[in-house]
């Protein structure tokens, strides 16, 4: 949960259980999106490896 969310939400005037859930899911968002970050960075290694190893087996082939 988000503390600084939840105690907006509450100075706001919304119900204990309102602003506990609402701090909740964001903090879920939060996660996810972080999850992605670094999944995209896997991906972008994954893909320099094969253009690297596309351009060694181009390079192998043509310069013969």
């Amino acid at each position: 949960m988000i503390s600084e969310v939840y105690d907006a939400l509450k100075e706001a005037g919304a119900s204990e259980d309102k602003a506990r859930k609402a701090a909740e899911v964001l903090a879920n968002y939060e996660s996810r999106f972080t999850r992605l970050e670094s999944d995209h960075a896997v991906m972008k290694w994954m893909l320099g490896f094969l253009l690297a190893m596309e351009v060694a087996t181009l390079w192998k082939v043509f310069s013969l």
